[in-house]
This record gives structure tokens, sequence and C-alpha cells, in this order.
């Protein structure tokens, strides 16, 4: 079966055709620009890598062109078995992967509100392609259902009773598919089943979380009813003192949509560093002597290692600390600095294997940790692929 895993942005479509169950990916690509006058469609396959330049006015339109550019490399749309949909924001309604139907669509717009940004251009894709594609199964996939199996003591917050049960104002968590991914790889990796194991997994990239998993099942994580809990991240802030919005407005004049962009654009290793939200060129700078840089680098692996710590309390027992995402995959630089300190703790990281490690699953730990360390390239389409055929299959 041929399953297209899609997902939708404000202004993209990110697209990878696989042919299941052998799990090959026979097609991916990107629609770039959605509404601009220089849109684009990237694709690539085997001999096939090239851009080509495409008036895109809408997600319709996009969705279109991916399709026409599978018919040219001669995949018909009859041969398309189920169709996957990346959804940022479940809210309370999903903890498992589900086929669409108008309720699911409905549940999905209504949780929009809890991730505005991203739960829109979601439901666009999901609609345009259940129109441009009538009678293919069609399956959402959600960020947040990872995280369901969060104890309520982890998911609330110490606030009025009515602000979650009329507002749904609670811990989420996010990046679940990749959480999910590396937790079923260190299982094997480790040679155990996936309900006996226990991890910390560490989603480093532009955009960061960590999540605690006992007996496979998350039961923490850092990122809360939006993405911008947590951890220090590219442009996010990640945690604060919640009194520095009210005293950005009060005392600097600022806007909520000021604060909002501030906090999320603006702050985490560009704001810290001034130069980037890429943790290449800080590293870079940092080397080279940039002292905000350093700093930037410092602060980040400070606060990823307090949570180390916080979730090894939380769950006694620790199989591996587990990397991942584009800065966790390929960063000795971050990882040497987040396990720096922690040996009493059982984590001991082995600096020869860790050194010039990028892009491969890895034990980087000493053989005398008492807790494994590992790295492991995250694969979310993977995951939604597998969901989607043994849905459609099924």
């Amino acid at each position: 079966m041929r399953v297209l895993v899609l997902n939708s942005g404000s202004s993209s479509i990110k697209f990878q055709l696989y042919r299941m169950p052998e799990e090959v990916v026979e097609v991916r690509g990107m629609v770039e620009r959605i509404g601009e006058p220089d849109a684009s469609l990237r694709v690539r396959a085997e001999g096939v890598d090239e851009r080509l330049k495409r008036l895109v006015p809408d997600h319709a339109a996009g969705l279109h062109h991916v399709l026409e550019a599978l018919a040219r490399l001669g995949v018909p749309l009859d041969t398309l078995g189920a169709v996957g949909h990346r959804v940022v924001h479940g809210g309370e309604d999903f903890a498992h992967t589900v086929l669409i139907d108008e309720a699911v669509e409905a549940a999905v717009e209504r949780n929009s509100a809890l991730a505005p940004l991203h739960n829109p251009p979601n439901l666009l894709g999901i609609r345009v392609a259940r129109e441009v594609l009538p009678g293919v199964p069609q399956v959402a996939v959600f960020d947040t259902a990872f995280h369901q199996t969060m104890p309520e003591a982890a998911w609330r917050y110490a606030l009025p009773e009515a602000l979650y049960t009329e507002h749904g104002v609670r811990r989420y968590g996010f990046h679940g598919t990749s959480h999910r991914y590396v937790t079923e790889r260190a299982a094997a990796m480790l040679g155990l089943a996936v309900d006996q194991v226990n991890l910390i997994t560490c989603h480093l990239g532009n955009g960061a979380s960590v999540a605690a998993v006992r007996g496979g099942r998350s039961v923490d994580t850092t990122m809360g009813l939006t993405p911008l809990e947590g951890l220090v991240m590219g442009t996010r802030s990640g945690d604060l003192d919640p009194a520095i919005p009210l005293f950005l407005q009060s005392t600097l004049g600022m806007s909520a949509a000021q604060v909002d962009k501030l906090l999320n654009k603006e702050s985490g290793l560009l704001g810290l560093s001034g130069l980037s939200n890429d943790a290449r060129a800080v590293e870079e700078a940092a080397a080279a002597g940039h002292e905000r840089a350093r700093l930037a680098l410092e602060v980040q692996a400070y606060r990823l290692r307090k949570v180390i710590g916080a979730y090894t309390a939380v769950l006694g027992q620790v199989h591996a600390v587990v990397f991942t995402a584009g800065i966790g995959e390929n960063s000795d630089v971050a990882r040497a600095m987040a396990m720096e300190g922690l040996q009493p703790m059982g984590y001991w990281l082995d600096e020869a294997k860790n050194a010039g490690l990028r892009g491969r699953e890895a034990d980087i730990a000493h053989l005398d940790s008492l807790s494994r360390i590992l790295v492991i390239p995250t694969d979310e389409e993977l995951v939604i692929a597998r969901d989607t055929y043994e849905l459609a299959a099924g």
C-alpha cells in the first residue's frame, strides 16, 4: 500500500510517499511559500531532485501540485491507499491515532484555540485532501496523543478549577510522535520490551522538549498548554517567571501581541546570543570566543541538565537518556554540556564515543555508566506512515 504523509503548515505542505509495510520512502518534498509570488515545489525521489516555481495561491493548489508531481513520477491517484496527517493539538479528545470523519474534523477545529498557529493549517490540509481524494482513508496522528498517559498531578497547573474544566488550561505536551518513535527504538537497542523501559527522551531542535517515560508511557513532559513552556529553544524563552509578561505590559507598555512575539520569536538562543537561533552558528561563535554565544549554550545546557535530574527523581530507575532531533542527533557539544556533572546520578558520558557523532544511532555512555546514553535519529513521518497503514489496512 502507498501511504501519503502530509504535514500542512501555515504557508507550506511537507509530504512523503511511503510504500508500506516495507517502509520505503518513494518520494518526498515540500510546497513552500503558499500564497506568495515566489512559491515553489521541491521534489526528491530516486534520480530526481528538483525545485520548481509554481503558482500556489492556497493549500488546495499546493496539494494539487503535489499530486501532479507524484503522477509525473509514476504514482497515479488510484494507487494511494491512505493519507496520514500530522495534527499538532488533539487536546483531551485524542489519545490515539484515528480515522478522520466529520466528528474528528470538528474536534481538531475545537482544539484550534489551544494551537492557533498550527491546528488551522493542519485542518485545512485535512479538508483539502478529503475533497481531492474522496474515498481514500484519511488518518490523523496527534503530537499531543503520546502524553495523554500523564498522571493528573503532572498535567495540572495550580490554577482555579474553572480554567481547566471550562477552558482546558492544562499541560498537554508536544513532539509526541518523536518521543514515541525514540522510545520504541531505545527499547529495541536495550533489548527490553517497550512496556518495561524507563527513559528520559530529549527532543532537541529549534523547538525542544523532554519526556519522562515509564514503562513506555509518557508520565511527564516539559512543554505545556503551548510549546513555549520548558527548555531554552531556538527562539522560545522556555520557563520564566509568570510575572514577566505582566511586567513587560505594565512597565514597558508592550501589548499582548508584542509579548507573545518576544517570548516565541525573539528569545531563546537568539535572544541570549544576539546572533542566531541556529545552534550550529551559536556553537561556532562560542568556540571563536563570543561571550554571549557561550552564555546561551550554558543556559541551554543548564536548563536541560536540571530537567534530566528532575525526571530521574520522577522515574527512579532510568534505563537510558535519549538524545534526538537536529541538535540532539548532531551536536556533540550540546550532549556533552547537558551530561556534565551527572556521574553521581549514574550518567557517565564517554567523551570519545560522543565526539563527532552525527546522525546515527549509538550508545555514547561509558561502559561503567549505570544508565545508557543513546543517540537516536527521530523519524516522525515514519510513525505517521505506520499508524496510517495499520488503521487503513485494518
